[in-house]
């Protein structure tokens, strides 16, 4: 889908994440700097007869810590723990773009955060309640925290957003599609600020159970391209940006971390689970064409790279097909050979991975690529980042639905 840009220019300012190889952006880039893996035994609740037992939990995260200074959001403390991640990343983000709390001009603000799933956890818990320890209700606020848009309301009020506040939900496309939808606002004249993400907090019992049924988990690694990858690792976390439109941003003196020139998204129509090459061929191109740029001006690209058979197959392709030779120029890494499949949030944690590589002059590596697949051969950045030109930088997220979507980041003006 493309749209007609009102010509105004979208930088980023503010930028958080909570992965389980770190909790800000600072430890987050540590960890990708260091090849670190957030995988581990699943813990946390009863395992009972699961077959899979590792994922990328965040095992370190008090929200007590993180959230306790928080004035507006009166229960935050008490929220969904997709809430509590969304919020810590929202306020680093926020801070680091040194805008004012709350928002000036509130009416001209949105925070646009999604989540795939919302509180499934306390979904979860609530069951457990009911259906097996025979509780005769649930927490007051269990509705309050299962819903999807929660984490964009509870992120509102603190930062008191009184524009366009609302979750996106598009499987693991999530984060990418609000950033999208965020830019668009923007350059279109509806807002002059958008917080933008997503959060994800998904790993339980239940949950675990229904990826294992679908039998896209890997019971060894995350292992992108490999020749011996045999499925995903599901993870947590979540990935915000703070958007200003270029002008508002210079106005005030902030410190811009690129430009948002891009963005791209399409459906396959075609199956729920088998991919298509045409689509996220096509959000890809689109991408380009919003920001006016040839495909061999793209230097890195994050790729979606699940560590499925199918995906990394059909994304290698897809890649080939719009970038022709450039593509064997082109670095490509996915990071969720470290960081796992946080689904929702992957777009709004490996936008921040983009925007890192372009500052830092590095890109980050696919880490567990010993014996790459013969049919992805491109350049994954196999296990060890390096330092290289990066100009422009490509972020792909394709999801369940055949529902797909890009983002393009350049150099700030």
């Amino acid at each position: 889908m493309a749209h007609v840009s009102g010509g105004r220019r979208v930088v980023v300012t503010g930028m958080g994440v909570v992965t389980p190889i770190g909790t800000t952006v600072d430890d987050f880039w540590a960890g990708l700097q260091a090849g670190k893996s957030g995988v581990s035994p699943l813990g946390g609740f009863p395992l009972d007869d699961l077959k899979i037992l590792i994922a990328a939990q965040i095992k370190e995260f008090d929200q007590k810590a993180r959230l306790r200074h928080f004035q507006r959001d009166k229960i935050i403390l008490h929220a969904d723990r997709y809430s509590w991640f969304a919020a810590a990343a929202a306020d680093e983000a926020v801070k680091m773009s040194g805008l004012p709390i709350p928002f000036d001009n509130a009416y001209r603000s949105a925070c646009i955060i999604g989540s795939g799933a919302g509180g499934l956890t306390t979904y979860e818990t609530a069951y457990r309640d009911l259906f097996i320890n025979n509780k005769r209700a649930t927490h007051p606020l269990t509705l309050l925290r299962i819903i999807g848009s929660s984490a964009s309301a509870h992120v509102g009020i603190e930062f008191g957003v009184k524009g366009p506040t609302f979750a996106t939900c598009s499987a693991c496309s999530t984060a990418t599609h609000a950033i999208g939808i965020a830019k668009q606002y923007i350059e279109n004249n509806l807002v002059d600020v958008a917080i933008a993400g997503a959060s994800e907090s998904v790993i339980n019992y239940g949950t675990m159970k229904a990826w294992q049924a679908l039998h896209v988990l890997s019971p060894e690694g995350c292992f992108p391209f490999s020749k011996r990858r045999n499925g995903t690792v599901l993870s947590e976390g979540a990935g915000i940006l703070v958007l200003e439109e270029y002008e508002h941003a210079k106005r005030r003196g902030a410190k811009i971390l690129a430009e948002l020139v891009g963005y791209g998204m399409t459906s396959d129509a075609k199956d729920m689970v088998n991919p298509d090459i045409e689509g996220p061929r096509e959000a890809m191109r689109l991408a380009l064409q919003d920001a006016k740029l040839p495909p061999m001006k793209i230097d890195y690209l994050n790729a979606h790279g699940t560590a499925t058979t199918i995906n990394d197959k059909n994304e290698t392709n897809a890649i080939k097909d719009l970038f022709g030779k450039h593509a064997y120029n082109l670095a490509v890494s996915s990071t969720k050979s470290m960081h796992g499949h946080p689904l929702g949030a992957g777009g709004g944690i490996e936008a921040v991975a983009c925007i890192k590589a372009m500052n830092e002059q590095w890109v980050p590596p696919t880490t567990g690529l010993d014996e790459p697949d013969p049919e992805c051969d491109l350049d994954y950045v196999p296990n060890k980042g390096r330092s290289q030109k990066v100009g422009y930088t490509m972020s792909n997220s394709f999801a369940f639905g055949g529902l797909n979507a890009v983002l393009v980041f350049g150099p700030a003006p």
